[in-house]
């Protein structure tokens, strides 16, 4: 029988994998800040991606009849808070670094920062021989610039995360633009070089405007022309949008900072809701999920410690331990859920902490299979966002196409009717502010539980905020049913 051990001398190879795969999972810990889209894809499809999946591997692997057993531990929980950067010229970035060690109420600086895109064939000239191009763009603007080269293999373009004051992120990205230019002019690869900048959707209509008034009122104070990248190539692996903004460097420049106010806007706007609504997803731990219920905007975790806290704490309503959702997927899917000798599905139950179950088919030609989930809500989250991202790994889905599911969730029929609302008012209400399609049948039978089904059709995050916001509904019903039944001795006593 293998044995199982959290510590073993290992060959150099797997040393090596261990050593990668805590180095992803930090990277994935730190993706909220860094918004790297390879990390946000592993986040909105459940934290399952390069660091698990090398968990996953390593867990169970055999080795001189011992048996690996991995854990992910964020690097937060096991080592200190670092030592605060010294700065020049009379401390400026540790007045922005936000309360110090000795407890100093200073808020912390939201750190909004600004992504672009750069075509492959000019990072070698954005970083300059030795790296002396990009160390002397972030000693004059100072910012960090992180280029994420090793990105997107073989792919036309790269990533860059500019992290810095507003002034200094406009002026990084004016002293790149002019770099590219440069060498597009030396190399004859290119006449214009446009700007294009990574928004994350849920920030984008806000960018656009009332029938984008406010876009075009940016093209026409600058002098530029700006698209944005259609809805249809989103996918829960990649939930930003790219704006392309075309002119002179001097027009995009002016673009970029007008583009990024409303975007950073936008931003802090969510953050400030997430803080005063953190009751907004009870139960859901906001801070480790990083979903924010009404923009089904997956946010940098920028609320910083207080805002964390007060999402953890802040519980009016006590949910039960364990939710059950029922998740029809298709028929052909199943052997990708289930993998080889059930592997799959188990990896998948140990990871989400979730019971996972697939009930046997109604009939020989059904074309759905339904998964029974039970565990608490960020169980939930993450068994459902693997099996939405499995089926599209596995093209079962055009690669165009959004993954769309049905969930069923099964809620008192004493509340069915505060989910539909006066004359559907709620359940349209709900719809609107999720995306999701909601549907409580009329003239349900209640089950022998005195409950009744409502099926949610959309995509990840719609379903999620959906299913979040129907929970909160049947809470607040339950509460004050609760209310009710305690106030009604003390009425029979005051008469």
């Amino acid at each position: 029988m293998p044995r199982q051990c959290g510590h073993l001398p290992s060959p150099q190879g797997l040393g090596q994998s261990l050593h990668l795969a805590r180095s992803v999972a930090h990277l994935l810990s730190k993706a909220p800040q860094a918004w790297h889209p390879q990390l946000m894809q592993s986040l909105t499809s459940g934290f399952f991606s390069l660091p698990f999946r090398a968990i996953e591997k390593l867990s169970g692997h055999q080795f001189e009849n011992y048996s690996f057993k991995i854990s992910y531990i964020p690097d937060e929980e096991v080592s200190s808070p670092p030592p605060p950067q010294r700065s020049r010229r009379g401390g400026r970035a540790s007045r922005e670094r936000g309360p110090s060690p000795g407890g100093s109420s200073q808020p912390k600086q939201l750190d909004f920062p600004l992504r672009i895109l750069v075509p492959t064939q000019f990072v070698g000239a954005i970083i300059g021989k030795e790296g002396l191009t990009i160390k002397n763009l972030t000693k004059q603007t100072q910012s960090k610039v992180d280029i994420h080269r090793k990105e997107n293999a073989g792919a036309a373009e790269k990533p860059i995360t500019i992290h810095a004051s507003p002034e200094g992120c406009s002026e990084a990205c004016r002293m790149i633009l002019d770099i590219m230019q440069k060498e597009a002019d030396e190399t004859k690869s290119a006449e214009e070089v446009p700007l294009k900048i990574l928004a994350h959707n849920s920030l984008v209509g806000r960018l656009i405007g009332k029938e984008g008034r406010n876009l075009k009122k940016i093209e026409q104070d600058t002098g530029t022309k700006i698209t944005i990248s259609p809805l249809q190539d989103l996918t829960i692996y990649n939930p930003e949008r790219t704006i392309t903004v075309k002119g002179s460097i001097e027009a995009c420049s002016n673009a970029e900072v007008e583009i990024m106010k409303k975007l950073r806007e936008a931003y802090e706007n969510d953050i400030v809701a997430v803080n005063q609504q953190a009751n907004l997803i009870p139960g859901l731990n906001l801070s480790a999920l990083g979903i924010f219920s009404t923009g089904l905007s997956m946010l940098p975790s920028a609320a910083g410690a207080r805002g964390a806290a007060a999402a953890a704490s802040y519980n009016p309503f006590a949910l039960p331990a364990q939710e059950v959702v029922n998740l029809f997927i298709p028929t052909q899917a199943v052997g990708a859920i289930i993998g080889k000798k059930g592997q799959h599905i188990k990896q998948l139950a140990r990871f989400a902490g979730a019971s996972i179950k697939i009930a046997p088919a109604e009939g020989p030609d059904a074309s759905e299979r339904m998964v029974i989930i039970t565990g608490p809500p960020e169980a939930q989250f993450k068994a459902q966002g693997r099996i939405f991202g499995k089926l599209k790994e596995e093209n079962f889905f055009n690669p165009k196409e959004e993954v769309k599911l049905e969930a069923h969730i099964k809620v008192p029929s004493s509340a069915a009717g505060r989910v539909i609302g006066k004359g559907g008012k709620t359940v349209n209400e709900l719809q609107n502010l999720t995306s999701a399609e909601v549907i409580v049948p009329r003239d349900q039978t209640p089950d022998e539980n005195e409950e009744v089904v409502v099926k949610i059709i959309g995509h990840f995050f719609a379903s999620q905020t959906a299913q979040r916001k129907i929970r909160e509904i049947v809470q607040q019903v339950k509460h004050q049913e609760q209310k009710h039944v305690q106030g009604a001795p003390s009425l029979q006593r005051s008469k």
